[in-house]
């Protein structure tokens, strides 16, 4: 909070305004994390909540890649699991399972590396990588330059006339770092005021 406010005095405003940060990494496995990303991409967070917790069920109260794939297509879709869903889910799975994504190690890579290799995983985009690098690992200097919310935040914040650009947000938040994660938790809780 120190450094943000020093280095910015316009987040300093919203540091202010929304006081300490409460930002905790998620205490579940990587792989129940990034299947709980897969399942909460482009839905409502209680629909996605929703679903998450009938699969949660279905995989005995924790998912992982064993339990996934003992699952039944059939079984995945009466938990609300939408077809491609289900394909990014069993890509997950069986990457998990041969050693392809090797979650149990992925503490000692570093954020490119994380990123890099989420990525190879059908259903896992740059932005979903960023989110685990943040809310899992609680990565402190994490910019998702993609993340709408983040760039609306920008927007207000800095009285811009459009939505920055990647280059122009990168710009905007050198001053924040190593602490862009928590500049990024900020923006995020402005734009809730």
């Amino acid at each position: 909070m120190d450094h943000l406010r020093a280095r910015d005095p316009r987040l300093a405003e919203v540091v202010e305004r929304v006081g300490p940060i409460r930002l905790t990494p998620h205490r579940c496995a990587p792989f129940e994390s990034l299947a709980r990303a897969i399942v909460y991409q482009q839905l409502s967070g209680k629909a996605a909540a929703t679903i998450f917790g009938r699969l949660l069920e279905k995989c005995g109260g924790g998912i992982g890649p064993r339990e996934l794939a003992r699952l039944s297509d059939a079984n995945l879709r009466s938990a609300g699991v939408s077809p491609q869903k289900l394909g990014y889910l069993r890509d997950l799975s069986a990457r998990s399972l041969s050693g392809a994504l090797e979650l149990d190690s992925v503490r000692a890579l570093d954020d490119a590396q994380i990123i890099e290799s989420l990525t190879a995983v059908k259903g896992i985009g740059r932005w979903s990588a960023e989110m685990f690098l943040m809310f899992h690992l609680g990565r402190p200097d994490v910019l998702p330059v993609g993340d709408l919310g983040i760039r609306k935040a920008a927007q207000r914040l800095y009285r811009l006339r459009g939505l920055p650009a990647e280059e122009r947000l990168t710009k905007i938040a050198e001053p924040w770092r190593p602490f862009r994660t928590a500049a990024c938790w900020y923006l995020w809780r402005s734009l809730e005021a």
